[in-house]
């Protein structure tokens, strides 16, 4: 099992400093990859090209590009010229994203997200490996029939001969697409005791490819906060967990909030909704229960640390990405110093 690193957005002033330096202490420390995502602000692409000058070995990966943000050729092209920017060290994280920002932001019908992902990802794997991309499917058409257009090829050659492509998914069926037709699965809210469900539907993927579990790298995303108060090291994740689960998306859809269920949490998860849409922020905040905070992050010291990281191993997960919670960037830094010991001391990583 390895580390990775999650940077998240870019909001202004110097932040995109600190996660330079976070990277290059994750590199540093020896890190696989450093991720970066992209809701309605800063772009993933970006931040990726010049996180990638800076450094010479973690990967840079995007978590996610958003669908509906881009035709496919255009990802292809963005990921082809990244990959061959950093020297073959880009993985390609997709994602649908939601309805409200899918419908709100990018004017695009959030309608079977499932096959449509399946378009997607089918025509950037083409045009990455240059073929001369032609396609015919519900939501994308290549070339546009009665018309001017041709069929292209790519012209920028990636560094390797295939860039890892990795879904986001939430959902049962979400997650048996990434087995059938990603490298990787990039997860949420992931709690090692609950993971193995998740990874029967990725399995159940992957039989329709007939492929299994080898190679394929089960990315869950984790928060961390060092301390020896472990409740205390809980409560910086709780806007976090309550966001996501309270108001990431509606009443009516919103995949975190089913995933909560699902985790065993119903009650507290319809609570954290109803107060966080009813704008009260900090009663969501404080309804999240400490063991799913618990479940879901990386808390307290090395030796808990370690045994957390050992029940991930165990669980099936290859990389576990950290979202440092700390106030300042010099304890983020500490902070993934203290989990690279606790990997080490967990023997579970290599």
């Amino acid at each position: 099992m390895r580390l990775g690193l999650n940077i998240g957005f870019v909001f202004g002033g110097d932040d995109h400093l600190d996660h330079l330096r976070l990277v290059k202490e994750a590199e540093a420390l020896g890190f696989a990859v450093t991720w970066a995502a992209e809701a309605y602000g800063s772009d993933a692409a970006t931040l990726l090209s010049w996180i990638a000058a800076q450094t010479t070995t973690i990967d840079v990966g995007a978590a996610v590009f958003q669908i509906p943000a881009r035709t496919p050729a255009m990802t292809a092209m963005t990921a082809a010229t990244l990959d061959r920017l950093s020297n073959g060290r880009f993985r390609l994280g997709l994602g649908v994203s939601g309805p409200q920002v899918s419908e709100g932001w990018h004017g695009v019908r959030f309608s079977q997200p499932l096959l449509r992902t399946r378009e997607y990802v089918d025509i950037v794997n083409a045009a990455l490996r240059r073929e001369t991309v032609a396609y015919q499917g519900k939501y994308f058409t290549l070339p546009l029939p009665d018309g001017p257009g041709k069929a292209l090829k790519l012209t920028v050659r990636p560094i390797r001969d295939h860039v890892p492509v990795y879904l986001a998914a939430v959902g049962p069926k979400n997650l048996e697409l990434a087995g059938e037709i990603a490298d990787g699965w990039l997860g949420i809210l992931n709690d090692p005791g609950f993971l193995g469900e998740q990874l029967t539907h990725i399995t159940r993927g992957q039989q329709a490819r007939q492929k299994d579990l080898d190679g394929f790298d089960v990315v869950v995303t984790t928060p961390l906060m060092t301390g020896a108060d472990i409740h205390a090291a809980a409560d910086p994740v709780r806007g976090y967990a309550a966001l996501y689960i309270g108001g990431m998306g509606s009443r009516e859809k919103n995949f975190y909030n089913d995933l909560a269920v699902r985790m065993g949490y119903a009650d507290e998860a319809k609570q954290i909704q109803d107060l966080y849409l009813g704008k009260q922020h900090r009663e969501a905040m404080a309804a999240v229960p400490f063991g799913f905070l618990d479940g879901i992050s990386l808390l307290g010291g090395k030796e808990r640390m370690a045994e957390k990281l050992t029940a991930y191993a165990e669980a099936g997960a290859t990389t576990v990405a950290l979202t440092p919670f700390a106030s300042t960037v010099e304890q983020r830094i500490a902070d993934l110093r203290t989990a690279a010991e606790a990997l080490e001391l967990s023997g579970v990583g290599h």
